[in-house]
């Protein structure tokens, strides 16, 4: 089924954009991440989207829910700026790599891979806890690092769909040694230009419903500062164990979508 139609934008479908912007926006502030794993699915199921309109939909509904993001963690001095410019730049080019590798590479064998790398980051949640006062220096050696991190997330973002936080906000707590807070920010500032580039291309394809795009974004924008102001009131160990739940929400969902895959075969 396609998304709906002009004439069918009746009290349900801007009420159900509300709701899914709402919540997309809590979980964008609290968890760093785009909240595309949660508008995605909630536009499949509540306004019967298809899956490419759906995924156009939400990242251009992204935007400006990251930038909000972006914003309430800049207040509290959370934000490595340069950092996520070399995290955007290497996404950028990631993302050609993952698209060209889609028609290539089998999606189930790489959402398993990807569902026993989330087992690992779920697991290393409850080992590694890291501290509020832990910064992003840069050096050359982090630099190159976040260059080949931003790759992968690139990569893998054309091969699943999946945003970036999922990615980039643990690798810069365990591999970086970076606050969860200063993760979070960052992380959503790299997303930006992402969304940005890809919403351009989305819209020429048609791929884009800008109403809903438009309700989800506003409706998330006034909760993103929200959630990233719950985000600094729990504990660094708290955080993780809820970060932890999102994630094992996010590994339900791949697995759910390879086991009806092989079915299908």
């Amino acid at each position: 089924m396609t998304a709906p139609a002009t004439t069918d934008r009746n009290a349900r479908y801007y009420l159900g954009a509300l709701a899914i912007g709402l919540l997309a926006g809590l979980m964008s502030g609290m968890f760093g991440v785009g909240g595309g794993t949660v508008i995605v699915p909630l536009l499949l199921t509540l306004l019967v989207f298809d899956q490419r309109r759906a995924a156009g939909t939400s990242l251009a509904a992204i935007v400006p829910t990251a930038a909000v993001g972006v914003i309430s963690y800049a207040v509290v001095d959370a934000v490595a700026w340069i950092p996520a410019i070399i995290l955007a730049a290497g996404a950028v080019v990631g993302a050609q790599i993952g698209t060209w590798l889609l028609a290539r590479l089998s999606q189930n064998v790489i959402r398993w891979g990807f569902i026993a790398f989330l087992v690992v980051v779920i697991v290393m949640l409850f080992i590694v806890v890291p501290s509020r006062e832990a910064e992003l220096p840069l050096t050359w050696g982090i630099g190159a690092g976040l260059a080949v991190l931003g790759v992968f997330t690139g990569i893998m973002a054309g091969l699943l769909g999946v945003g970036g936080g999922v990615i980039v906000v643990p690798a810069l707590m365990f591999l970086f040694g970076t606050s969860d807070l200063v993760a979070k920010g960052t992380s959503l500032l790299m997303m930006i230009p992402t969304a940005i580039s890809g919403t351009v291309g989305n819209l020429r394809r048609h791929n884009v419903d800008l109403v809903a795009a438009a309700v989800i974004g506003v409706a998330a924008c006034t909760t993103t500062a929200l959630g990233a102001w719950l985000a600094t009131l729990v504990d660094p160990f708290t955080a993780n164990v809820l970060f932890a739940i999102y994630l094992t929400f996010i590994a339900i969902q791949l697995g759910i979508k390879a086991v009806r895959a092989h079915r299908a075969r």
